[in-house]
């Protein structure tokens, strides 16, 4: 088990190391190259508006041939994509680079199920810590990513084409490690079960209402402000540097808390950490509200990567609650669907705004998506308690 899940947890670091530089750079790239400035973030929407159309075909392909192949055919196509991007970057095509970012999305919907199936590689009373301990392997992403963004920025005569063609390489080792996973079989239906309940059923649930809105709504808000940040800090006369800096340290925020959120969440319950996420992000935009300052860039943004983390393994943990192993499949797919519409719509919104509204607005903003996820955290810690106070086992 062990050893699965530190694998597990370096495929997470290696596909956060994707995801940093496609954010870091892809906004910069699509500025150089759009026609015009508000679509400098199509190529980052792109990569979400892609992982959206993928999650039902990566369902099926999960279905069929199981976690370990599906994998390895999104890895397959992470090193196409970067050489297509790159391709694109040489070329000068901007709408290439956007389709290159949209076939992407494919890899991005089979990363975004590493952690189910970290839950699966240990017994129930570890799955927390788990799905804490592969998502803390992000911190790879954290230190490589905006380190390997910004040492290949000038590797190649085209600023960025040698961090496309790095990503392709660390989709070669990333294949190497999963090549050594040993992952459980697929849990065997009952005859006549038919995959388990309807999807409709399954989504009509509190608890799945309010672990997507959770991880949709969580994610949507670290996206909007983390896709802006690039440009906002080149609006404002900073280098580069500084933003891999910046982004370095939210990234660290996302992913360190990975050793101990498991822990919180077994010791106080998942909704009180979820909430704490909550209120993280609310600090995160005073912070980001009070100056446009280098230090406030920073710690507003790692305050962003520690709420998100708090939500989204959170969001994870409580998601376990409403479907059965045969479900499993469906369901993944219907909060991960959501989760990548929310990004697409934040990566689209986050440059627009801030290139045309600016920084304060953007932030101003996102304060409505951070409202909903709390008021969605209380009604259903009220409902469980209510039902414990009527003899009932909900736990909050």
């Amino acid at each position: 088990m062990k050893k699965n899940l530190w694998l597990l947890a370096i495929a997470q670091g290696l596909f956060l190391t994707n995801n940093v530089v496609f954010i870091a750079i892809n906004g910069l790239v699509g500025l150089a190259l759009a026609p015009v400035a508000w679509m400098a973030t199509l190529p980052v929407m792109g990569y979400v508006v892609g992982g959206a159309m993928s999650t039902g075909l990566v369902a099926r392909s999960q279905r069929r041939w199981g976690r370990k192949t599906s994998f390895q055919l999104g890895l397959l196509v992470a090193l196409l994509t970067a050489l297509l991007c790159a391709l694109a970057l040489y070329l000068r095509s901007f709408w290439l680079l956007v389709a290159g970012t949209v076939i992407a999305g494919y890899y991005s919907a089979n990363g975004q199920l590493y952690r189910f199936a970290a839950a699966e590689l240990a017994p129930p009373s570890f799955r927390e810590k788990a799905v804490s301990l592969v998502l803390a392997g992000g911190l790879i992403g954290a230190v490589i990513g905006p380190n390997l963004a910004n040492h290949t920025r000038e590797a190649m005569a085209a600023p960025f084409l040698g961090s496309y063609l790095a990503l392709s390489v660390v989709a070669l080792v990333s294949m190497a490690v999963m090549a050594g996973i040993r992952f459980p079989p697929e849990p065997k239906q009952a005859a006549g079960a038919a995959g388990g309940r309807p999807l409709g059923e399954i989504m009509r649930q509190p608890v799945f209402i309010v672990s997507t809105l959770g991880a949709a709504l969580g994610y949507g808000v670290m996206n909007l402000l983390m896709a802006a940040t690039p440009l906002a800090m080149d609006v404002c006369g900073m280098p580069f540097s500084d933003a891999a800096l910046v982004l370095e340290w939210h990234v660290i925020g996302m992913f360190a808390p990975g050793f101990f959120t498991g822990h919180l969440i077994k010791r106080f319950g998942v909704l009180p950490v979820m909430g704490a996420g909550v209120v993280l992000n609310l600090a995160c935009i005073l912070i980001a509200l009070s100056g446009q300052d280098l230090h406030q860039f920073l710690v507003s943004l790692f305050l962003l990567g520690v709420g998100w983390n708090f939500l989204f393994t959170g969001s994870t943990t409580l998601a376990m609650q409403a479907y059965r192993p045969e479900e499993k499949d469906k369901a993944q797919a219907a909060i991960n669907f959501a989760v990548f519409a929310t990004m697409a719509l934040t990566s689209f919104a986050s440059g627009a705004l801030v290139t045309t509204q600016g920084w304060a607005l953007l932030n101003l903003g996102s304060l409505v998506p951070v409202v909903l996820t709390g008021a969605a955290l209380l009604w259903l810690g009220l409902r469980r308690r209510r039902e414990a106070a009527a003899g009932g086992t909900g736990r909050v």
